[in-house]
């Protein structure tokens, strides 16, 4: 099958769980036999290779297309108004359809490729599938956050700068979501009416330890956070965490990543941390990061549509520290792989690290619970599962779905 698999966030641009989310999946389905083309925005247009897939840069449509950088005021309320049907994304995704003329048109993500995307392979009779990585179609921050606090359902300032979004997603037949609460935030809102969703976690390259490890002898308990530094991940809660575990000894704290540079909160949370037990790393590769920890806390304060970190710390036989919201609480079994904490609670989190710390039987247990769940996530699992659901989608959908008229797309 030719695929065009149209991705907001690709390496290199873009550096998180999405970049890397996306990669995965596109070596995963060309493992699987998929004639594939990847399409990408950025600063201009190019053509590349990325590890033997095929990637086309096309100019960003919008006024701007990395939003980790700092921008004039003004481009932002614009960037979101084009985000809702943008026509210079769509005439650009033409093109890109008519030069590879695939038999199903996948997204990875939406932010900058464009709704308008769908109405444009909808135009050509491509199927259409979706992967849903966030809730960016339901709320213009993508958290689902106001004021600190978690939406339980789209508020009204939402749901009126998104209706251009949701009127366009009546053009996707299929529906991906690496867990079942971003599938159910998207249904629960009224968003792809025509689809068929189907739960499909993120895949693992392979796994990077054979055994579970054993507990830390001769040195700190290493506790990791890898992701990027914002309010949403829930590093300030960690961050107090640590200062409540300052005079204990037998725990050091190591954290990879770093904040946008659009605002200066990865800075003022980083001097939240004891600094004679934390160490900042900055970006690193993951697993390298990964292989030198003993534990992971995911403490997220919103609710995540996955949370890959998770996974990939499973491969390494790592257990993991979890908020019980969202996407990663449904990687983690509370006591089988880690441990399930209450979002913004500093002290339980010092609570369960501290659990974990306290008894050697108990963290190996974790650990092999951990590089257990870690076999369901590899592609021998997870590929069947999504080609299948592609092929699934492309049979139902050719022989039966009338082409999409121009007028109709407007």
């Amino acid at each position: 099958m030719r695929i065009l698999m149209a991705c907001a966030a690709f390496p290199p641009n873009l550096p998180g769980g999405a970049q890397t989310s996306s990669f995965m999946l596109a070596k995963m389905l060309q493992s699987q036999g998929a004639d594939l083309t990847v399409v990408n925005v950025g600063d201009t247009d190019a053509e590349e290779e990325v590890s033997g897939i095929r990637v086309h840069r096309i100019a960003s449509p919008n006024v701007y297309w990395d939003y980790m950088k700092r921008k004039a005021g003004w481009k932002k309320p614009v960037w979101h108004a084009l985000e809702n049907g943008n026509p210079f994304a769509f005439s650009a995704m033409r093109r890109q359809i008519a030069r590879t003329q695939p038999d199903l048109f996948l997204t990875v993500s939406i932010e900058n490729i464009n709704v308008a995307s769908w109405a444009a392979a909808k135009m050509a009779g491509l199927p259409v599938v979706h992967t849903a990585f966030n809730s960016f179609l339901i709320c213009w921050n993508s958290v689902m956050q106001k004021r600190s606090e978690n939406c339980a359902r789209q508020c009204t300032s939402c749901k009126l700068s998104s209706l251009g979004k949701r009127g366009f997603t009546r053009f996707v037949d299929g529906v991906v979501g690496e867990s079942q609460d971003v599938l159910d935030r998207h249904r629960l809102e009224g968003y792809f009416p025509n689809a068929e969703m189907r739960r499909i976690p993120a895949v693992l390259p392979g796994l990077q330890a054979s055994a579970p490890r054993p507990f830390p002898q001769g040195r700190p308990l290493r506790v990791g956070f890898l992701g990027l530094h914002s309010h949403f991940k829930g590093l300030a809660y960690l961050a107090d965490a640590a200062r409540l575990l300052a005079d204990d000894r037998s725990i050091e704290f190591h954290i990879a990543g770093e904040g946008a540079s659009r605002d200066n909160y990865a800075e003022e949370v980083r001097a939240r941390f004891p600094q004679h037990n934390t160490v900042f790393h900055g970006w690193v590769k993951a697993d390298e990061f990964l292989a030198g920890i003993d534990v992971l806390a995911y403490p997220s304060i919103g609710r995540e549509a996955f949370g890959r970190s998770s996974i990939e710390a499973f491969a390494h036989a790592i257990p993991v520290i979890s908020t019980n919201i969202g996407g990663v609480a449904e990687n983690i079994v509370d006591g089988v792989n880690g441990f399930h904490v209450p979002p913004a609670d500093a002290a339980a989190l010092k609570e369960a690290i501290l659990k974990t710390a306290a008894c050697a039987d108990r963290y190996a247990a974790l650990s092999a619970g951990a590089l257990a769940a870690a076999r369901t996530y590899l592609p021998e699992v997870i590929g069947p599962q999504f080609s299948g659901f592609l092929e699934h989608i492309r049979r139902r959908k050719t022989a039966a779905a009338p082409v999409l008229k121009e007028a109709d797309a407007e």
